[in-house]
């Protein structure tokens, strides 16, 4: 997320009651999560284990809750709580705008494009041409849609990323204020739920069909061309490159890569970045061919058991 216009260290400081190490006119251009922060941006990080990939990041300014050596041509802010923090700026920068409307006076909707009823259309959302919202679809504040898009009834776009920290009285979720972007050509089965990206976007690409009961966690990008089979669930941070298939009912942890043109059959758990241009398979997912000899070679346990007892 890009601020307004550019602040300095200082001012950044006093938002968040926080001390700071650097020149105090230092630029702040924005506020993103580490995996996609660039040159002018706040990164967070509370835990010594993170340290030196937030330190060494492209972020220049680090939120940070301990006195270290700043880097060359970078700041720190100190502070007894980062995420808290963090959070602090998400409301200062994009704090929460109710409506009164079904329909926003600043959502921006384009040509030959129907809205069935009982749409809900947040503010400062863009909906290209040739689209058709069927009815009870939420689409939250942000949001960007292309044109020829189809969205069928009960989907949500742009709820909040789930993304909690665990303190002594109960969990406390870090803020969301990035967006959801559809491009042009995708449909949206019913009740898919796409999830926005805490400072950053979440994408679903040019001519990628979504079936019905589809989730899709905060930061994912999702390739051009790309299917994806009911009841899929895809964590955050994850990128699923172009014209990948998803069959039914898969399961995917978060920040992984799955490479173009890959297939994953019915089921699948994805625990870790598969290739392009393969076929996968079961929990966690390998090669389908390599799962399915395993199982040829399981069924075969009983006669080689059988054999061994003749043998005796």
């Amino acid at each position: 997320m890009k601020f307004p216009r550019t602040y300095s260290l200082i001012e950044i400081s006093k938002l968040i009651s926080c001390n700071f190490i650097g020149d105090e006119h230092f630029p702040v251009l924005g506020m993103n999560e580490i995996h996609v922060v660039t040159s002018g941006d706040i990164v967070f990080v509370d835990h010594p284990k993170y340290y030196d990939k937030a330190l060494n990041s492209d972020a220049t300014i680090i939120l940070i809750n301990k006195e270290v050596d700043c880097p060359k041509g970078k700041a720190l802010l100190i502070s007894d709580d980062p995420f808290r923090d963090f959070n602090k700026l998400t409301d200062y920068f994009k704090p929460f705008n109710t409506s009164t409307t079904s329909i926003s006076d600043t959502a921006v909707i384009g040509k030959n494009t129907v809205i069935q009823p009982n749409c809900f259309i947040g503010h400062n959302v863009v909906i290209g041409d040739d689209c058709i919202i069927h009815s009870n679809v939420s689409i939250y504040d942000d949001t960007v849609i292309g044109n020829n898009v189809t969205i069928h009834a009960g989907t949500v776009l742009g709820a909040n990323a789930f993304y909690y920290k665990k303190r002594p009285e109960g969990y406390d979720r870090l803020k969301s204020a990035g967006r959801v972007v559809i491009e042009n050509d995708v449909d949206l089965g019913a009740l898919c739920t796409i999830d926005r990206g805490v400072t950053a976007d979440t994408i679903i690409g040019e001519g990628s069909k979504l079936d019905n009961q589809i989730q899709i966690g905060h930061d994912t990008i999702v390739g051009k061309k790309c299917l994806m089979a009911s009841q899929t669930g895809i964590a955050g941070c994850v990128v699923i490159e172009d014209e990948v298939t998803i069959w039914g009912q898969v399961g995917c942890t978060s920040g992984i890569t799955i490479g173009k043109k890959a297939v994953v059959h019915a089921q699948a758990g994805i625990s870790k970045s598969l290739e392009g241009n393969k076929t996968y398979w079961g929990t966690p997912a390998q090669e389908a061919r390599v799962e399915l000899k395993e199982k040829a070679l399981i069924k075969q346990i009983p006669d080689i058991l059988s054999d061994l007892k003749k043998i005796k």
